[in-house]
């Protein structure tokens, strides 16, 4: 088997786990199977550049590890009860009990947008709102269990309780104490506790041991990956962001139950930035998928965040991706028009030397840059091999998940705002104002806009 032949006689697959701080040969709990858990959206807006990225990522790992032959278990949830989701409700319909209809809007805009990502269905895509009733058996193990408390209708974890807390953010409980807010919940023990369940008014949610009430935020996912995956899992993956304190926080109430080990391997993506820095919604500089689907197609995107390391910050703009789309164009005109079955022919993929380096780079820690520098290297060799070519094509959909269909021409639309700008850049280039012009040529660009200069 491909399996036994890569991992054993040649290869380990690598990924840099944050738990450990290195690069880590990947073993799974028990042979052949993984288990996963990423961390999904909370469904209140539409999905950004940095939702995509997540989801490009984790769907290359489940897509090589599955080639790999192992038998996966994937799982990504989503936070359809949260004070952002409330919130929204009650500006957009009035009611902040009506958040339903806000999650179930946003997660078929998410479904959509990362099906046109090409990313696979993970294996089981939990809502929090179906397992209250689980959430409350784990609160209350974690009460009787006395790593919780109950204060005023909320419930919270009591951090004392769990020596290794900071273990996986590499923080000092001291250090963490000493830079919290000054105003402190009386309802707390201890700065640091958090809360598993909050309090609400009569019939307001749902009824628990502990008066009405909804989930805090960080119990849903230790719930949901034990409820789908077991109490040990092989991989849990998500943005950086969720590094402290979510992820923190399900260490301590998984163990804390059950007495094990909750995850072996941490990974975490880099942030999607702007100009280099964070993408913001107050800074303006925040890009929905949506948005930039409309300028670029949604397999440019894809190969942009697979060109580059998963765990290094992604420098966003439409000029990066105009680029990147020349390189996968050229990929496009290579495999586009060669017709091949639809399986891969695993025995004959290691018989090249070019595949065996391909996926040599995505077993290091999902090298995909690496990856696609041998591809590239080696377009000769490949076109000039038909068999070769049909097994690289397949391999590229399969495992990377480019479809290499051709790229259909994307028309900007001039709004009201971009032709303001265009007139004013105008006005600027007329008054020989040329550092003004230069500044709106460039915010343009940022929008999928490319200028063309007359002389004047």
């Amino acid at each position: 088997m491909l399996k036994r032949y890569y991992l054993k006689e040649v290869m380990m697959i690598k990924i840099t786990n944050t738990l450990t701080g290195k690069k880590d040969i990947f073993k799974p709990i028990e042979q052949n199977k993984v288990k996963m858990y990423v961390c999904g959206v909370t469904p209140y807006d539409d999905s950004h550049i940095g939702h995509g990225r997540v989801a490009v990522v984790f769907d290359l790992l489940y897509r090589l590890l599955k080639f790999l032959d192992f038998d996966v278990t994937y799982c990504r949830n989503f936070t359809d009860i949260d004070d952002k989701l409330l919130k929204k409700a009650k500006a957009v319909l009035g009611d902040e009990l009506r958040y339903k209809e806000i999650a179930d809007e946003y997660i078929k805009k998410y479904t959509e947008d990362v099906n046109k990502l090409n990313c696979l269905k993970p294996d089981c895509e939990p809502r929090v709102t179906d397992h209250i009733e689980k959430i409350i058996a784990f609160v209350q193990g974690l009460v009787d269990s006395g790593h919780a408390y109950v204060s005023n209708g909320d419930v919270y974890f009591s951090i004392k309780s769990f020596s290794n807390y900071g273990r996986l953010s590499k923080h000092n409980l001291d250090d963490l104490r000493a830079g919290s807010r000054v105003q402190v919940s009386e309802k707390k023990q201890d700065p640091l506790d958090f809360v598993l369940w909050k309090g609400t008014k009569e019939e307001t949610f749902w009824k628990s041991p502990w008066g009405y009430g909804r989930p805090g935020w960080h119990i849903e996912c230790s719930v949901l990956a034990n409820t789908y995956l077991g109490k040990q899992l092989d991989i849990h993956g998500g943005g950086m962001d969720l590094i402290f304190p979510h992820h923190e926080n399900e260490i301590a109430q998984s163990e804390s139950l059950n007495k094990k080990t909750f995850v072996n391997y941490w990974m975490h993506n880099a942030f999607v930035t702007v100009d280099k820095e964070k993408m913001s919604k107050s800074l303006g500089n925040f890009f929905i998928l949506r948005q930039v689907f409309e300028k670029v197609d949604p397999m440019v995107v894809r190969f942009y965040f697979l060109s580059h390391s998963y765990r290094a910050p992604l420098d966003f703009s439409f000029e990066y991706l105009e680029s990147f789309e020349k390189g996968y164009k050229r990929l496009c005109n290579v495999f586009s028009d060669v017709e091949c079955e639809n399986k891969l022919d695993r025995a004959a993929f290691t018989k090249y030397e070019v595949c065996n380096k391909m996926l040599a780079f995505l077993c290091d820690d999902l090298n995909t840059s690496g990856m696609l520098g041998v591809l590239f290297e080696n377009l000769n060799e490949i076109k000039a091999d038909k068999k070769l070519l049909c097994i690289v094509k397949v391999f590229i959909q399969d495992v990377l998940g480019l479809t290499l269909e051709p790229i259909k021409e994307k028309k900007v639309e001039i709004t009201p705002e971009i032709q303001a700008l265009i007139d004013e850049r105008e006005t600027a280039r007329k008054e020989k104002n040329w550092a003004r012009a230069d500044e709106i040529r460039d915010k343009l660009k940022q929008m999928g806009v490319d200028v063309q200069d007359k002389k004047i």
